[in-house]
C-alpha cells in the first residue's frame, strides 16, 4: 500500500477491502525508516507491538488511523520525557485524550520531539536533536510541537497531538505545511499533560487537512470531570459559513521579510475572493497581551510545574530554557496580581474589536529562520516567531492555522484565523473554505471540477486571463503530494513549467486551485498542446483533482526547479539574479 494517509482515504480503503490496518502500519514504519534519524521521535513503539494492536482495533471514526503524540502527554507504559531525559517518568495511565483516541480506533505509532518543557517556538531546544522543515532544507520546523508537526508534514502519520500555550500548535504548522488546530481552552482536556502554563495550556491537533483535524477534535473534545481546567463548550460541525467580517491588523509586521508581506497580501486577496469583508482593526491590545506571556507573571507559572526539578537539576535543563525560566523566580505575588489586572484591561479593550468582526486573520508567522539563524539569537528570534500567536490563550481565543503556500522567496507561510472561545466550528469551516476543502455535498445540478494550475495559468501569469474568461473561480492554494518534480521547460513564446509525476524521489509543489465547469475544462483540454496535458494531480491532503501535467520525455533538457517549491518562487529567483 502506498499513497495518502488522510482519514477519509484510509476509511475508503478499509471499507472497500483494499487495505488493512496492518498494511498501513507497515507502510508507516517503512516511511519512518526511509527518513532515517530526522529527530522526530523520542519513543517509537516497536513495529510488532503496533501490528498486534492493529489486528484487534475497536471500530470507530478513526479506525486504523496512525498518529503520534507529543512527548509531554502521557501514554501508559511509555516514558514521558518533556524532552528532558532526567525528568522522565513512565505513567500507569494515559491522558484522557489518548484514551479517547484509542476508543475511536486510532493507532499510536510513537511519541515526538519538542522544545524542552514545551518552552519555545523554534523546535531547536531539545537534547534529542532539532527537527527540520520537510518543505525547505535547513529551515527550522517551528516548535514547541516540532516532532508532531514534522511527522504529519512528512507523511509519516495521519495526524499528531501537540500542545499550544504560546503558539506551539500553530507556528510549526506554518513551517511544515500542515493544519494546526488550537481549540478553545478547556474544550479538550489537558489532564495527563506536563504543564507549561496550566491556566493557558491547550492540546492541539496537526493534520494534513482541516477535515482530518476536525475529525480528530470531535473524537477528543468534551469535559473530563477530574480536570480542573476542563469546561463545557460547543463543538459544532463544519458547515459553509457565508461571508464573514474578518479583522486584519491595521499595521502588519514582517520584520523585514518582504516576500512574506507579498504572500500575505495574496492571502487577504483570497479571503476577499471568498466573499469575506476585511475590516482593519487596532492590534495593539492583542500584542500587549502577548507580551505578558514571557514578560510577565506567567513565566512564574511555568515554575509551578518544573521549577523544583530545574532548581535541583540545573545541568539537565537546556541552557536557553534555563534563561527563559530564570526571571520567574524573582516575581512576587504583587507582580502576579498586577499582570492579571492588566490582562483584564486588555481583554476589555479587545471586546470592542470583537463587536465589529467575526474572526481575526493574521500571518501564522511573520518570517522564517534557518537553524543557523536561530542559534545566533535563540530568544530574540523566538519572540519574533510568536508575534502573532502568544496572545491567543491569554485572551481566551480559539485558533486554526492553515498553509498559505510558499512566498516568492521559496519559504512557507500561513494564515491563522482566531475568534472568541466556542467559535471553533466557525473558524474551521472558514479555514476549510480557504483551503478549498469541500465541507458540504455539491448543490444538485451544478457540474463543476477543481483544476490545479502550476505555471502560466496562475494569477499574474500570462495565461491567467484564459482561466478567468472561462469563468474559473479561485479556490485557494495547495501543495501536491510529494510525488512530483517541477521543470522549467525550454523554448516557447511563454515561459512555462512542466509538472511531472515521478513517485519516489518526488517533492511537494505549490499549485493554485480553481473551480470551473466541466465544459470549460473541456475547452482547456482542446487548447493544451503537447508536451502538456490535463491529468489527475494528487494533493498533499489526499484529494485528487484535475491538473496540468507534462510528459516526461520533454524534460530531458529542462532544468529541475523543484527545490524552489513553486513556479512564482523560481521566477522571483531568476529575476533577482538578472
Amino acid at each position: 500500500m502506498t499513497g495518502s494517509l488522510s482519514v477519509a482515504e484510509l476509511s475508503r480503503r478499509y471499507g472497500a477491502g483494499t487495505a488493512r490496518p496492518e498494511d498501513v502500519v507497515n507502510e508507516v514504519y517503512d516511511r519512518i525508516a526511509a527518513r532515517g534519524d530526522d529527530h522526530v521521535w523520542i519513543t517509537l513503539r516497536p513495529r510488532e507491538e503496533v501490528l498486534a494492536e492493529a489486528a484487534a482495533l475497536p471500530d470507530g471514526p478513526l479506525y486504523g488511523v496512525p498518529y503520534a503524540v507529543k512527548d509531554n502527554i502521557d501514554v501508559a507504559g511509555l516514558p514521558t520525557t518533556a524532552a528532558c531525559p532526567e525528568f522522565a517518568y513512565t505513567p500507569d495511565k494515559s491522558a484522557p485524550i489518548v484514551e479517547r483516541l484509542r476508543s475511536a480506533g486510532a493507532l499510536l505509532i510513537g511519541k515526538t520531539n519538542l522544545d524542552q518543557f514545551a518552552t519555545g517556538l523554534s523546535g531547536t531546544r531539545s537534547p534529542y536533536g532539532s527537527c527540520e522543515s520537510p518543505l525547505v532544507p535547513g529551515l527550522i520546523s517551528g516548535g514547541s510541537s516540532s516532532g508532531s508537526a514534522v511527522a504529519v508534514g512528512a507523511g509519516l502519520v495521519s495526524f499528531a497531538l501537540g500542545t499550544d500555550t504560546a503558539g506551539s500548535g500553530r507556528v510549526p504548522a506554518a513551517f511544515t505545511g500542515t493544519v494546526g488546530l488550537k481549540p478553545s481552552r478547556g474544550l479538550v482536556s489537558t489532564l495527563g499533560m506536563v504543564p507549561a502554563c496550566a491556566s493557558l495550556d491547550c492540546a492541539s491537533v496537526f493534520a494534513a487537512s482541516v477535515a482530518d483535524a476536525w475529525t480528530v477534535l470531535t473524537a477528543i473534545a468534551g469535559p473530563v470531570g477530574a480536570d480542573p481546567w476542563s469546561r463545557s463548550l460547543p463543538v459544532g460541525e463544519l458547515t459553509p459559513t457565508g461571508p464573514l467580517r474578518i479583522g486584519v491588523p491595521r499595521r502588519l509586521e514582517f520584520f523585514g521579510d518582504g516576500a512574506a508581506a507579498v504572500a500575505f497580501k495574496q492571502v487577504l486577496a483570497r479571503l476577499c475572493d471568498l466573499g469575506h469583508t476585511l475590516v482593519q482593526v487596532e492590534f495593539v491590545p492583542f500584542l500587549q497581551a502577548g507580551k505578558l506571556l514571557y514578560g510577565g507573571a506567567w513565566v512564574a507559572e511555568r515554575l509551578t510545574a518544573v521549577g523544583a526539578f530545574a532548581a535541583s537539576n540545573p545541568r539537565a535543563v537546556h541552557p536557553v530554557t534555563r534563561r527563559v525560566l530564570r526571571p520567574g523566580a524573582s516575581m512576587s505575588a504583587a507582580d502576579a496580581f498586577a499582570d492579571a489586572h492588566r490582562l483584564q484591561e486588555l481583554r476589555a479593550e479587545t471586546r470592542d474589536v470583537w463587536r465589529r468582526i467575526d474572526a481575526l486573520a493574521v500571518p501564522t508567522i511573520p518570517t522564517t529562520f534557518t537553524h543557523k539563524e536561530m542559534r545566533e539569537d535563540p530568544i530574540g528570534r523566538n519572540k519574533t516567531l510568536g508575534h502573532y500567536s502568544t496572545f491567543a490563550n491569554l485572551l481566551d481565543l480559539a485558533a486554526i492555522a492553515v498553509p498559505g503556500g510558499m512566498t516568492p522567496a521559496g519559504r512557507p507561510h500561513g494564515l491563522t484565523l482566531l475568534a472568541p472561545a466556542g467559535k471553533d466550528a466557525l473558524l474551521a469551516s472558514a479555514a476549510a473554505a480557504f483551503a478549498a476543502e469541500p465541507i458540504a455535498a455539491p448543490v444538485e445540478g451544478v457540474d463543476e471540477a477543481v483544476l490545479a494550475v502550476v505555471g502560466a495559468h496562475r494569477a499574474g501569469q500570462p495565461l491567467h486571463g484564459r482561466l478567468t474568461a472561462l469563468g474559473a473561480r479561485p479556490h485557494g492554494v495547495a501543495l501536491t503530494a510529494s510525488a512530483y518534480r517541477l521543470f522549467a521547460l525550454p523554448g516557447g513564446d511563454v515561459a512555462r513549467p512542466g509538472l511531472v509525476r515521478v513517485g519516489e524521489g518526488g517533492a511537494a509543489v505549490e499549485v493554485e486551485l480553481y473551480a470551473l465547469s466541466a465544459a470549460s475544462l473541456g475547452h482547456l483540454l482542446t487548447e493544451t498542446a503537447p508536451p502538456l496535458g490535463l491529468g489527475t494531480v494528487e494533493l498533499a491532503d489526499g484529494r485528487s483533482v484535475h491538473g496540468f501535467l507534462c510528459e516526461s520525455y520533454a524534460t530531458g533538457d529542462a532544468r529541475d526547479i523543484s527545490g524552489h517549491g513553486s513556479w512564482p518562487a523560481y521566477l522571483e529567483g531568476a529575476h533577482a539574479q538578472q
